[in-house]
């Protein structure tokens, strides 16, 4: 199964300065020879209106769904990629902290290294060899520790959503359910597609099973 996020990437690697896109200069546009009409104005298309899901076909054995979706538009999936960001946004913080501590020493050598002393300058040097390094494992081990729990919330994931799956499809009937991005499907009534079915069901909070009486 694919990851969930597709939206939770680490980017962890800072660079020492922003960098910008340079814009040309707008030249003026020519004066037109003669005046000329405005152009009529084009009235806005018309929105497309939202297609409505094909029903199930009655009496399919065969249907697919879309697992990625599934992860993308549940509420659990977005609970786990809500997770991950969590995790990436806190480890670019403290790389961000790191990363303004090189730039200050850099800086201090850049501007200052001349009037230093030997001594003073070489151990500048030491720490900032020092910083780098440690940015270096720090964003390593902030990458690991994004994949394991990636990893993690991806076992809890399926481990939920495989039952769900079973209930829908046995419900409906069904004999054998495909996964859209891995069955290498060509094409498919899209009727055939339970993965709406299976969000709705996700979603349905579960209500506690009653206790035994006790004796």
């Amino acid at each position: 199964m694919r990851g969930f996020a597709a939206a939770a990437v680490l980017s962890l690697m800072l660079s020492a300065a922003p960098t910008f896109a340079q814009t040309p200069p707008a030249q003026p546009a020519p004066k037109p020879a003669t005046p000329t009409a405005p152009a009529p104005q084009q009235p806005p298309p018309a929105p497309v209106a939202p297609q409505p899901p094909r029903p199930f076909p009655e009496g399919a054995k065969v249907a697919y769904i879309n697992i990625q979706r599934i992860a993308n538009e549940s509420a659990e999936g977005k609970a786990a990629t809500a997770k991950v960001q969590a995790l990436v946004q806190k480890k670019q913080a403290e790389a961000n902290e790191k990363n303004k501590s090189l730039q200050a020493d850099q800086q201090k050598l850049a501007s200052g290294g001349s009037v230093m002393s030997e001594s003073a300058r070489a151990e500048l040097e030491k720490k900032i060899e020092r910083q780098n390094v440690e940015l270096q494992r720090m964003t390593q081990d902030a990458q690991q520790e994004v994949q394991e729990l990636q990893q993690q919330l991806q076992g809890e994931f399926q481990q939920r959503l495989m039952p769900i799956v079973q209930q829908v499809a046995q419900a409906k009937g069904i004999h054998v359910l495909f996964s859209a991005a891995d069955s290498g499907i060509v094409w498919a009534d899209g009727g055939l597609d339970i993965t709406a079915d299976v969000i709705k069901q996700f979603d349905t909070p579960k209500t506690p099973s009653p206790k035994p009486p006790q004796d």
